[in-house]
């Protein structure tokens, strides 16, 4: 038996819970702060475990990189699941011997690349720093965006439409450094981030913001003080989101899918089987 067919939703306590958390750049640094602030928000009873894309781009800053990283994210996930085949099944984990099936999983990227794909191969909840933050942000009332890199604003504004939170949305304010630029100069990314988000406030009416990006994470709170609406952390929604959230139900479908796939890993292949 496969491992993604033993993989079964785990319920809602986070307790003892396994969250598996997918970086799909290939930046080690970006996975090392998804690790250390997911882990936070999610609490030490839960498990955090995050995958890093095996190919691709650093940081994802154009529509090429994230097609790319859409590939990358199921590919380390498929890569993840065959680990745990290798080991029995995933039956020795259990002890903590080895990698074990996750009960959630997290596309740590805000732009969430091969998120229904994710969604549609497993049988757990999975969801992505924008869902997640669209969602929590949405309970505030209309919501703006901010975020590093101009060419995310088209592919943010697309993202909610798909996801159906268009409505909600008031605007996106990007600033000039991408998130890896931003995430290199804390202090003065704070400084920044916090005029981008008085001004999308400003201009929009949003009565929230979303600090957009796996290089912001953290930075909310040091950014807060100075906004004067709620300021979401998406890697903080993220974890919080993908624990306790209901999955949306937009993306799901029965694991696995009816392809017969050519020159693609064995593992990724393999996810075509299941269902």
């Amino acid at each position: 038996m496969t491992a993604l067919a033993t993989i079964a939703p785990a319920p809602g306590n986070a307790a003892g819970r396994r969250l598996w958390v997918i970086n799909p750049n290939t930046s080690a640094s970006v996975s090392a702060l998804l690790q250390q602030h997911v882990q936070a928000a999610a609490g030490a009873q839960v498990q955090v475990r995050t995958l890093t894309a095996r190919f691709g781009a650093p940081y994802i800053a154009c529509e090429a990189s994230y097609a790319v990283a859409s590939h990358a994210a199921l590919d380390v996930w498929a890569a993840a699941l065959a680990e745990i085949d290798a080991d029995e099944g995933g039956e020795a984990c259990e002890g903590g011997d080895g990698p074990a099936a996750p009960d959630a999983v997290l596309v740590g990227c805000f732009g969430d690349p091969g998120l229904l794909a994710l969604r549609e191969s497993s049988p757990v909840p999975v969801t992505g720093l924008a869902e997640a933050s669209f969602i929590t942000a949405a309970r505030h009332g209309r919501f703006a965006i901010v975020t590093g890199g101009a060419r995310w604003g088209p592919m943010l504004q697309r993202l909610a439409q798909a996801l159906g939170h268009a409505p909600s949305l008031a605007g996106i304010h990007t600033v000039a450094p991408t998130g890896a630029q931003l995430a290199a100069d804390p202090q003065a990314a704070q400084a920044l981030l916090a005029q981008a988000c008085r001004d999308a406030v400003r201009a929009t009416g949003a009565q929230a913001v979303i600090l957009g990006g796996a290089g912001l994470a953290g930075m909310a709170a040091a950014v807060q003080p100075q906004v004067p609406v709620p300021v979401i952390d998406s890697v903080v929604a993220g974890a919080q989101w993908a624990l306790h959230g209901a999955e949306p139900e937009r993306g799901r479908a029965q694991p696995g899918c009816d392809v017969a796939w050519e020159r693609v890993s064995p593992a990724l292949a393999a996810l075509g089987l299941q269902g």
